[in-house]
């Protein structure tokens, strides 16, 4: 079998001629598009980078001045009420004035705590805790003594307490 010998006829060498520049200028235009692209992609990443760092300048900026709030907050923190909720009054027939005043002679127990900042209550939980577990209540001529079921420390303490018959 044999090749045609159409590359020596004029017409047949325009067209080669014409296919072998056509594709010569295709690429070309095609680098210029191509290379245009991508100036604006390095543009905008570069645009985008600089934006990343002033945001990422500004958190760390930003992070400083909260955790600078933050450790002045902690330091500020201190006990500034306490709330004490007697859970089984019913139980012993505690009518209001009796509930009352077991809630206020413990509150009255802990007015030492008040105002004194949250890390040395917490230090001290566990004889705050002892000491109203041990005090004996008197009323209408029996004893009584309380339990701590849960004991919440924050800028307020909230103390909920048990009675029993202290013997």
């Amino acid at each position: 079998m044999r090749i045609p010998p159409y590359y020596r006829l004029p017409t047949w060498q325009r067209f080669f001629a014409g296919m072998i520049i056509g594709a010569i200028v295709s690429w070309c235009v095609f680098l210029f598009i191509f290379g245009i692209l991508q100036e604006d992609q390095v543009k905008t990443i570069q645009k985008q980078k600089d934006i990343i760092q002033v945001l990422e300048n500004q958190n760390k900026i930003w992070r400083e001045d909260v955790d600078l709030l933050n450790k002045k907050n902690e330091e500020k923190l201190t006990v500034k009420d306490i709330r004490v909720k007697l859970m089984n009054g019913e139980r012993f027939h505690f009518n209001t004035l009796m509930t009352y005043n077991v809630e206020k002679r413990v509150k009255d127990d802990l007015s030492d705590v008040i105002a004194k900042d949250i890390e040395s209550v917490y230090s001290n939980r566990k004889l705050i805790k002892k000491a109203i577990e041990n005090t004996i209540y008197k009323m209408d001529a029996k004893e009584y003594k309380v339990k701590v079921t849960e004991f919440v420390l924050f800028t307020t303490i909230y103390i909920e307490i048990e009675v029993a018959f202290a013997k």
